[in-house]
């Protein structure tokens, strides 16, 4: 008797369908072909129907985001292995999604893909940034920049004791965002939000020494809820004019972002001249693009 009720309770939740509970919550992105979806869906319905059985349960959207993710996480892998044998016809595994409408993107890495010594391809969350310091006599040195906005006013660093290189820094990027804001992040405040900041040196340089335009993009991303582009650093020294400063090393700062494995450098088009002399094979390996101020620089470093 037990065991036949038993069967007709999994029966009858083998039947459901349970990813209704999708609908107008979370929305796919468009990198996920209609397989991709199909078999996202199928891990949701699953997970759903095992965590809860009853359809009647409400689940909270934290639940369902930690289910969504594990379903494109699992997926990924798959597309990662396929990208592996037809490059062209599997490239773009960036896979997202948005909670609710006005979600902001989620890009669903997984933990293989990722290391902190190298920069991975996926776009960044909103208010984290890849950069390269110009440095000084230790030479160039890739930081990683994460910012997080809320209610309030003015910037607080994380990093304590902060290095007084990193503190100028950020000093000349929020100043710049005042100063600039309507042209940076429209009709948004940025003096009714306070940002925390934090400053992760992936190299032996850990003064934060001319991080200004990093750390101005950084800011914008965060109050703009707009990605960082994946493979992307962000190299460039600001004053309080928002002149970008010149270079004195764009050659090693472009051999440093080959080396930790980017896929595109972004540098003031001042450096060109001097980006000359960068060894053939180099190019080969990074796309470097220009931007002429501190706006094209943001506009170019976000995802649209």
């Amino acid at each position: 008797m037990v065991s036949d009720f038993l069967s007709e309770c999994w029966s009858k939740l083998r039947s459901q369908n349970r990813v209704s509970v999708l609908q107008d919550r979370v929305y796919w992105c468009g990198a996920l072909s209609g397989r991709d979806i199909e078999a996202a869906n199928k891990t949701v319905n699953g997970l759903v129907k095992l965590l809860f059985p009853d359809p009647a349960m409400a689940i909270p959207d934290e639940d369902l985001e930690w289910i969504v993710r594990l379903a494109l996480e699992s997926r990924r892998r798959v597309k990662e292995q396929q990208k592996r044998i037809f490059k062209s016809e599997f490239r773009n595994t960036h896979f997202s999604y948005t909670f609710g409408a006005e979600g902001v993107e989620q890009f669903v890495s997984t933990p293989e893909l990722h290391s902190d010594e190298a920069i991975e391809s996926d776009p960044l969350p909103p208010g984290q940034v890849w950069a390269v310091s110009p440095g000084g006599e230790a030479g160039p040195g890739l930081f990683r920049i994460e910012v997080t906005s809320g209610p309030g006013s003015g910037v607080k660093i994380l990093n304590q004791p902060t290095p007084p290189p990193f503190r100028e820094s950020v000093r000349v990027g929020e100043q710049n965002l005042y100063t600039r804001a309507k042209e940076l992040v429209g009709d948004r405040n940025p003096r009714e939000h306070e940002f925390s900041i934090q400053m992760r040196a992936m190299d032996a340089d850990k003064s934060g020494t001319g991080l200004g335009l990093p750390v101005l993009v950084a800011l914008c991303g965060s109050l703009l809820g707009r990605n960082t582009r994946g493979g992307t650093v962000v190299v460039g020294a600001l004053n309080l004019g928002g002149s970008v400063e010149l270079l004195p090393n764009a050659v090693r700062i472009a051999e440093l972002a080959v080396d930790k494995q980017a896929q595109t450098l972004l540098v003031p088009v001042a450096a060109r001249k001097q980006l000359n002399d960068l060894a053939d094979e180099l190019w080969t390996k990074i796309s470097i693009e220009f931007y002429k101020d501190a706006a094209d620089a943001v506009f170019k470093a976000l995802v649209e």
